[in-house]
């Protein structure tokens, strides 16, 4: 593998990544497969697959999936990693074997970790003579239109420019992700991201080979799933059936990461990792993991934002007839079809909609504020003028407006 005139890494982390980097000029790590069916990929990594399910970084693991995405990159594909294992990084190099679980010490750990992370990746991308970036993304960021475009178009130029953008949880500031709330998890992050960059394909790559029918651990008869045309009750259920050990996520939040990107229009792979030349397979279209088909094409930019949930102000409980108005019959949402009220957003923001059980089945851009929304709920459009005494539309979301998952 030449080094093509590029300028060496400097071996800064450790005397292993000298070691690892001396094998990868050897040509001892890489080699398979060449080829690829997509343009613009976003790969997440998990902490169980960086650490090899131990308590540190594997730095022979990064360098063979850093390798992989070298070869991608080389071939013309456009790639950004959103990676895990801040906070393993950061543990092992305080020499903590302590299990913590506070989330000030999370967070510590976090800051210590990000800059190690970063260095490893560096390293082993600088050998292939590829530049990468850092960038570390809260909710908070995204959730004003304003935030989501910058940040769309920062990542878009990195793309664009043929910088490596590795993405992460801004862990230092944004406690959910500590707290493995359901939309602060890297897994939903990857999601975002894909949505962000108009992602061709997702990959989530952890030690979990994909969906399965039952637990693999407790069923020997479990099989694993190798495709899922759409996310429904009966596949999220089976999501509880396989989980991790370590990190944030499992596979609910896998499945609810998939549910997102597809429903934006990207198709997503779960797949362990750990597969010889997953990524470079995944990307030539062969069978890995469990694949997750788009489930509609490609939205308007302002569409996938709202889809991702991050500018959602408060939310509309619906009826069954409504919900079969919203997505069978692509129709708007009317105030008779409201039965609950939750948030306190205004006319124009976005708000998700809730069927009778509580699932998120769309999002949209409200007519009326939540107050305005409380009063008119249940009622007939035609009354809306005399109940407020003034009158935006007949309906609190238009179809126009309206985005279903």
């Amino acid at each position: 593998m030449a080094w093509a005139g590029k300028r060496r890494p400097i071996a800064l982390f450790s005397s292993e990544l000298v070691d690892i980097i001396r094998l990868m000029k050897r040509g001892k790590i890489g080699g398979g497969v060449e080829g690829g069916a997509h343009t613009r990929l976003v790969v997440k990594l998990g902490t169980n697959l960086l650490t090899a399910g131990t308590d540190r970084l594997d730095l022979g693991v990064m360098a063979t999936l850093v390798e992989q995405v070298a070869r991608l990159h080389h071939r013309g594909l456009e790639l950004l990693i959103v990676s895990s294992g801040a906070i393993a990084a950061g543990r092992h190099k305080l020499g903590l074997a302590m299990k913590r679980r506070d989330i000030p010490f999370k967070q510590v750990l976090a800051s210590v970790g990000q800059s190690s992370l970063m260095h490893a990746y560096e390293q082993f991308f600088a050998w292939h003579g590829i530049t990468v970036a850092q960038a570390l993304l809260t909710k908070a960021d995204l959730s004003d239109r304003a935030g989501y475009l910058n940040a769309r178009n920062t990542l878009s130029a990195l793309l664009e420019l043929g910088v490596v953008c590795i993405v992460n949880e801004n862990d230092v500031v944004a406690i959910d992700e500590i707290q493995g709330a359901r939309f602060g998890d890297n897994d939903n992050l990857s999601a975002m991201v894909a949505n962000l960059v108009d992602a061709d394909l997702l990959l989530i790559l952890s030690d979990i080979p994909g969906l399965y029918s039952a637990d693999p651990h407790r069923d020997p008869g479990a099989r694993l799933i190798r495709r899922v045309e759409g996310i429904d009750a009966e596949v999220e259920r089976l999501a509880g059936k396989v989980g991790s050990q370590r990190g944030t996520g499992g596979m609910v939040t896998k499945i609810e990461a998939a549910k997102l990107a597809t429903a934006s229009g990207v198709t997503v792979v779960i797949a362990d990792g750990r597969e010889p030349d997953v990524l470079i397979r995944l990307a030539a279209g062969e069978t890995v993991g469990t694949l997750f088909p788009p489930a509609m094409g490609k939205m308007e930019s302002r569409k996938r934002w709202m889809l991702s949930g991050l500018s959602s102000k408060g939310r509309v409980v619906v009826d069954g007839g409504a919900v079969s108005a919203l997505k069978r019959q692509k129709r708007s949402l009317l105030p008779t079809g409201v039965t609950e009220v939750g948030g306190d957003f205004h006319r124009g923001d976005a708000i998700d909609i809730v069927d009778p059980q509580g699932n998120r089945i769309g999002c949209g851009i409200s007519n009326y504020a939540a107050g305005d929304v409380a009063v008119i709920k249940g009622v007939r459009s035609d009354r809306i003028a005399a109940l407020l005494g003034y009158e935006y539309g007949a309906e609190i979301v238009h179809r126009n407006n309206l985005v279903m998952l």
